[in-house]
């Protein structure tokens, strides 16, 4: 009897395989949460993409206060600095990345969550959180991210994200990135 792997393999299998390669990259948008992940994103966006797109929200401190109009427009921007519509970007995206540094404010999520919802877009959030390097010794502090911070990040981030990835380095963003095509 014949493997599965041997089986789909087979000359009658070929038939169904697709030929050619997917002719659409995924459209794939990366925005920076907060001040310290815009530098991760920065310096992500000089490596070689298919088809990213680098922006940031940094610029976003909270909602409105009461009686002030709210612009979509107003506070999402690519890396040169040229102000982007929130809901144009999310609209020609396949795939929402966010950055966010563990114990910052990750307050634009929320924004940027629920216009990939009402556009069905699907969002995956990266939180960077290096651990305590070296591991502290008696009477020293912390080098790193702590339990709390990282909790705050994970409940600010966790309604508005479809995946949730927790990396102790950048470099595991670039190889995150990779594996969804971007």
């Amino acid at each position: 009897m014949d493997s599965e792997s041997a089986r789909m393999s087979s000359a009658a299998q070929a038939r169904f395989r697709i030929a050619a390669p997917n002719s659409k990259p995924r459209a794939v948008k990366v925005i920076a949460l907060d001040n310290p992940s815009e530098r991760a994103v920065k310096e992500l966006a000089q490596a070689p993409w298919q088809s990213a797109t680098f922006l940031t929200a940094s610029a976003f401190s909270s909602a409105p206060r009461h009686g002030e109009r709210f612009s979509m427009g107003g506070w999402l921007n690519d890396l040169a600095g040229r102000t982007k519509d929130l809901v144009a970007e999310v609209d020609s995206a396949d795939l929402v990345v966010m950055v966010a540094n563990a114990g910052e404010n990750a307050a634009a999520a929320a924004i940027i969550g629920e216009a990939c919802n009402l556009k069905h877009v699907m969002t995956t959030a990266l939180i960077l959180a290096p651990p305590p390097y070296p591991p502290p010794l008696a009477g020293e502090g912390r080098v790193g991210a702590s339990d709390e911070a990282l909790s705050k990040m994970l409940a600010q981030l966790r309604p508005y994200a479809t995946m949730l990835v927790i990396s102790s380095a950048d470099e595991y963003i670039k190889d995150m990135l990779t594996a969804l095509r971007a």
